[in-house]
């Protein structure tokens, strides 16, 4: 095998288009290691980067940060993994523990340099994890981003506990991984969702309440109801400045918002910000997490015997059309693309 085959990132009218190419195979120098893809996950800064929203020159770079494979060979000096280990990426593999750096956005996959979108990829030695034990290559890609995301923000960040309550938007990748965390962990969990039938399955997954949001478009006034009118201990805030409000309005006094995705824009916040101020809140900005989170998680993964809700699989020549699933916003979990199909 001399190519590999990627999906890269195209100028395309001012945004980008993916566009499958032929790279050479480049074999793996010191400390490096070359992994066979099984599989990728898509995540919405997927389409952050194709639609160029936040700007970034991702042009000629290959697509999409987390992944999953198999080691195939190894450069000199390298005695964590050898041929045939199982490994997933991390998303920022200059991260590997404590607290986070502005230089770590220089090498995050599927941004700043390559992505996992490809046949082949190099990572260095330290730049991945060994996959959960017992779950598949496929599996495995659908935690990089969204899992050690969820992760970070409740149990590093938010120090869960079984006593609490999370306030969860939404039923995508971040938001199932924070339902099965907090599940695990035994904590009492409220999802919102626009689906009717989307609710209902966060219940089969341990959600405790669950709020349609169409239905009731005032959700956080039916939170506070439900917590009795003390609010939520964590509030997993995915939407951004659209929904940020009624976040701060669920809020318990002492309570933490993990502040996550911008599903409603890029833009300042729609409503004031002192209800943070009167409950004595805070507000974390969760960009991921480091190796060391990801190490952890996969421990309590184990632990807990659970697996991720994938909502679809695509093969790799339908790569493009998997990004567009996620636009569509219609998913349960994650969309993955898998090459075993």
């Amino acid at each position: 095998m001399t190519k590999n085959r990627a999906w890269e990132f195209t100028p395309d009218s001012g945004a980008f288009r993916l566009e499958c190419v032929e790279r050479p195979l480049i074999e793996p120098g010191p400390g490096q290691i070359l992994v066979k893809v099984g599989a990728v996950s898509i995540n919405y800064r997927d389409l952050i980067n194709l639609r160029n929203e936040a700007n970034r020159p991702v042009g000629g770079k290959i697509a999409c940060s987390d992944g999953a494979g198999v080691v195939i060979s190894v450069g000199t000096g390298v005695t964590a993994w050898k041929p045939g280990d199982e490994v997933a990426g991390c998303f920022f593999p200059q991260w590997q523990d404590g607290p986070f750096s502005m230089s770590h956005h220089r090498t995050d996959p599927g941004g700043s340099c390559d992505g996992m979108l490809a046949e082949y990829v190099l990572f260095d030695e330290t730049g991945c994890v060994a996959i959960p034990r017992g779950w598949t290559v496929a599996e495995a890609a659908t935690l990089p981003c969204a899992a050690v995301t969820a992760w970070a923000a409740l149990m590093t960040r938010g120090q869960l506990r079984s006593d609490e309550t999370v306030l969860i938007l939404g039923t995508g990748g971040v938001a199932i991984f924070a339902l099965q965390f907090a599940a695990a962990q035994g904590a009492r969990s409220i999802v919102v969702s626009r689906s009717a039938d989307k609710l209902n399955r966060a219940k089969s997954l341990g959600a405790w309440q669950t709020v349609d949001r169409t239905a009731t478009p005032e959700w956080d006034r039916e939170v506070w109801q439900l917590t009795g009118k003390q609010g939520v201990d964590h509030v997993i805030e995915v939407g951004g400045p659209g929904t940020l409000g009624q976040s701060l309005a669920s809020v318990a006094a002492g309570g933490k918002i993990a502040l996550i995705g911008v599903l409603s824009g890029f833009g300042p916040p729609q409503d004031s910000l002192f209800p943070l101020v009167t409950k004595n809140a805070s507000i974390h900005g969760i960009y991921v997490g480091s190796r060391a989170d990801f190490l952890a998680m996969n421990q309590f993964i184990e632990q807990h015997d659970f697996r991720p809700i994938i909502d679809r699989r695509f093969r790799f020549e339908e790569a493009d059309q998997a990004l567009s699933a996620l636009a569509e916003g219609e998913h349960f979990g994650k969309i993955v693309v898998d090459y075993s199909l």
